[in-house]
């Protein structure tokens, strides 16, 4: 595949910036606040929580500007080739004024010790940008997931949420989207990027092809989607990643499509876009857990094809991929390979995929009638927390018998896992109180999880049998309750 030299090019500041000469795995926020001293942009946790470092990252989509919030303390500089950025000094008026998000800001006191301000008022303005062609003022639920990646100590956040709903009721500061496109155009380059620093290269292939042919060439590259994991190893645990092969420029890996009775969502998909399809197909089941699902910036940054390849035991996505029998398409120069997704998670931090494969796409079937499904998280916050639990279920009936059990956890053992013993005891049953409490006994043969900061053994067992009888009260056949009736069981009930 044909390699270049040429510096990584990226609109910055109106006009088109280059960088050559830096390590691969240097951050986007040591570029602004080192290099180009624009010290905006704050540096609280370098890791992707505390939202203090929160910029906009601009790319063209069919030739559309899309423009995202996400973290530059773990978005690797050579990242934004061919992509806009934006940072906190940008929103300064050419007349001196503030931008409508900072005056709001202002307006209702939504600042104290103001470390963690430029990192609201880019969330804020990232949320402006989304309304300001139709003048529609976010609801309470938008602003609190705009806001769900920044953390402030002094404010208690009320006065930021009411400074969101005030920013539009300002008078309007229009965005010149055209500049941007056309800058981006400009720089736009077919040849794939591949930039060496200390002997260690940072490739960056443009279609599926190069993509499977560095996999074969580098198979001990780093593959790289959206550096929500991988930019702690840099940013906390100081490693070394070697060769890094990036697929975020990969369009064939960003497709979303229906076929088959198959939703498949390219492993290149961010997790934003991903769970808001799947929670168009799913809402009732899949909305809470898309928008507890960490925070918008890392939504916008991570992908569910990462997600899934990394395979942690307490990922949220895997357990109810694996209750609605998802498959996980692997691709390589020898072609595509399918696989149930259970079967891809062989032992901790240990997959089936080989050597010189990628994860091509994540296949999720589509609702059915016939399909009771439910996915729940326990964890001891509502926004950006890891789970101690994250369960699902899906019932297969075939009128009052259950044809099919599929129940996943995750945070219960090494790997994402079935519980075999729950599934067989339930399965040609009756979908009643008598089977479901024999089958919350079961569970005890299935896992033996660990205690650790989130969770005692102990906890997560009991919540795992209570969550299987949530799951009953809400789609039991003969008095069902709604999702909301049921919530006062979800640690309680047994």
């Amino acid at each position: 595949m044909p390699e270049t030299t040429r510096p990584i090019q990226f609109y910055f500041r109106g006009q088109t910036h280059e960088v050559a000469g830096q390590p691969t795995t240097r951050t986007v926020l040591q570029h602004l606040r080192e290099d180009l001293h624009c010290t905006g942009t704050k540096e609280g946790c370098a890791e992707g929580d505390c939202g203090a470092c929160t910029v906009v990252v601009g790319e063209l989509r069919d030739d559309q500007l899309e423009l995202k919030t996400v973290n530059a303390c773990i978005q690797f500089l050579p990242t934004l080739d061919g992509r806009a950025l934006f940072t906190v000094e940008d929103l300064k008026q050419s007349d001196g004024c503030l931008h409508p998000v900072q005056q709001a800001m202002v307006e209702c006191h939504g600042s104290q010790c103001g470390f963690c301000t430029p990192g609201f008022v880019m969330s804020l303005w990232g949320l402006y940008l989304k309304h300001d062609k139709d003048g529609i003022t976010p609801d309470k639920r938008e602003i609190d997931d705009a806001l769900s990646g920044n953390l402030c100590r002094c404010t208690g956040y009320r006065p930021i949420i009411d400074a969101a709903r005030r920013m539009g009721e300002l008078p309007k500061v229009e965005f010149d989207r055209e500049a941007v496109k056309t800058a981006l155009r400009a720089i736009d380059q077919d040849t794939p990027l591949a930039v060496t620093h200390a002997g260690q290269t940072f490739h960056a292939p443009r279609t599926l092809a190069q993509l499977v042919q560095l996999r074969t060439d580098l198979p001990k590259a780093r593959i790289l989607a959206g550096s929500t994991d991988v930019g702690l190893w840099v940013t906390k645990q100081m490693r070394e990643l070697g060769d890094i092969v990036y697929i975020g420029r990969v369009e064939e890996l960003r497709v979303m499509q229906v076929q088959d009775g198959m939703l498949e969502i390219g492993a290149g998909v961010s997790l934003e876009e991903a769970y808001a399809e799947a929670a168009r197909h799913y809402p009732e089941e899949l909305s809470e857990l898309w928008q507890r699902f960490a925070s918008l910036p890392v939504r916008n940054a991570g992908t569910l094809g990462g997600n899934v390849a990394n395979g942690s035991p307490i990922g949220d996505s895997m357990p109810w991929l694996i209750a609605l029998g998802a498959q996980i398409v692997l691709a390589s120069v020898r072609g595509q390979r399918v696989m149930p997704l259970e079967d891809f998670y062989l032992a901790y931090q240990k997959s089936a995929l080989q050597p010189d494969e990628v994860v091509q796409a994540v296949r999720i079937p589509l609702p059915r009638k016939d399909v009771r499904f439910r996915v729940y998280k326990l964890s001891k916050r509502f926004d950006q927390d890891i789970s101690a639990v994250c369960a699902a279920f899906a019932l297969r009936m075939d009128g009052d018998t259950i044809a099919e059990a599929r129940i996943a956890f995750g945070g219960m053992a090494a790997t994402p896992k079935r519980a075999a013993h729950a599934e067989a005891l339930l399965q040609g049953g009756t979908w009643s109180e008598a089977q479901v409490q024999a089958a919350m006994a079961a569970l005890a043969q299935d896992y033996a999880p660990l205690s650790d900061m989130r969770a005692s053994a102990a906890y997560r067992l009991r919540t795992a049998q209570n969550l299987l009888y949530r799951y009953w009260l809400e789609t039991r056949t003969d008095a069902p309750l709604a999702r909301q009736d049921v919530r006062a069981f979800a640690v309680s009930a047994a």
